[in-house]
């Protein structure tokens, strides 16, 4: 029978290869390569390696490697010859014994370690820790802000003027529900809302998600309470022209409410493109200036005001406009698409003393 090495070689040289070429191939340093084709074992780190170095041989040679495996073991018998003495006298029973104690202690370490994982994993059988009932904690916004992690049931107390409205921390899902005088409202990370305790068209409190997991109940949420301040009293009154004088030679003006007394709305914008928003809060002294903005597509912004809005807007149809007042409600156009808008939303007095919020163009 041809030998390992031979057998190697052989194929080898008949590929027309070197132990470079074959080397870079294979990955086998040249010096490995050759201590397989002369059967020099003793150069490898281990047998692992040996073997392993063999069998990517034999592939890369195209031979058949059980064979080659064979072959190696072998090599490997004839390198290890059984002491004379041994051969010659009796076995001794006791290594037999040992054997055979050592297996069946083997398996019934397995058998017991197999029915202690069915025990433990059995439906029923595991003992769940006890669960800790939780008592809701009721707390009291004293300051302009509380920030604490608070627990589904937990409620905080705000006062308002002469009245006081309490909030509840409802569930806590894949986003925060807070019961307020309201209505519900929903929070995700990192969101905030604002809070008309009283309806009267004015948010008083802001609530911000500061931090929570997605239905992490035992973690809770850090919530941030914020008391929004209401506007000054303005420094000059509303404007007391008739809106027939305020309309003339203009498009007529757009009345949206009206009042005994003018009080504070709000104007929320959110952008559906790109656009050039600009505004000027009028009649109020600590709030002087305008604002100049570009806004990209999905931003918002809210603003308040005691008397009017002076707005600047280079492509109507790319704001969604509606305005809070009074506890209402009510969308506002103010042109089409492309259309450059100046105009003013503010309160004027007609000629029968009411005051109405109105759209006002300007040229």
């Amino acid at each position: 029978m041809e030998s390992l090495g031979n057998k190697l070689k052989t194929a080898r040289e008949e590929k027309g290869l070197t132990y470079n070429e074959v080397s870079k191939e294979t990955n086998i340093a040249p010096r490995y390569l050759e201590a397989l084709e002369k059967e020099d074992f003793a150069l490898f780190p281990g047998e692992p390696y040996a073997l392993g170095f063999l069998k990517n041989y034999g592939e890369y040679l195209g031979l058949n490697l059980e064979e080659l495996n064979f072959l190696y073991r072998s090599l490997k018998i004839q390198e290890q010859p059984a002491p004379v003495e041994q051969l010659l006298r009796d076995p001794s029973p006791l290594p037999k014994i040992l054997k055979w104690a050592a297996i069946i202690l083997a398996i019934l370490a397995v058998v017991g370690g197999g029915a202690y994982l069915v025990y433990s994993r059995f439906p029923g059988r595991a003992e769940a820790p006890p669960a800790v009932a939780r008592t809701p904690s009721e707390y009291v916004l004293n300051t302009d802000f509380m920030e604490r992690r608070f627990y589904p049931g937990d409620s905080i107390l705000v006062t308002e003027g002469t009245n006081s409205y309490k909030l509840v921390f409802s569930s806590l899902s894949d986003a925060i529900t807070i019961t307020t005088p309201s209505g519900s409202v929903m929070l995700d990370l990192a969101q905030e809302v604002t809070v008309d305790l009283n309806n009267d068209g004015f948010p008083e409190l802001r609530i911000i998600a500061a931090d929570f997991a997605k239905n992490d109940t035992v973690s809770g949420a850090l919530l941030r309470f914020e008391q929004e301040k209401p506007p000054q009293a303005a420094s000059a009154p509303p404007v007391e022209l008739p809106l027939e004088s305020l309309s003339a030679g203009r498009e007529p003006a757009t009345v949206l409410f009206s009042s005994p007394n003018a009080y504070p709305f709000t104007l929320q914008v959110v952008f559906q493109g790109y656009c050039l928003f600009r505004y000027e809060i009028l009649f109020e002294r600590d709030r002087p200036g305008r604002s100049e903005q570009y806004y990209q597509r999905s931003e918002e912004l809210s603003l308040t005001a005691q008397n009017g809005i002076r707005l600047g807007i280079s492509n109507a149809r790319a704001v969604m406009l509606q305005v809070i007042a009074g506890g209402r409600t009510m969308p506002l156009e103010v042109g089409g698409p492309g259309e450059v808008v100046a105009a003013d939303l503010r309160w004027v007095r007609d000629e029968e003393n009411r005051y109405s919020l109105a759209l006002i163009r300007l040229e």
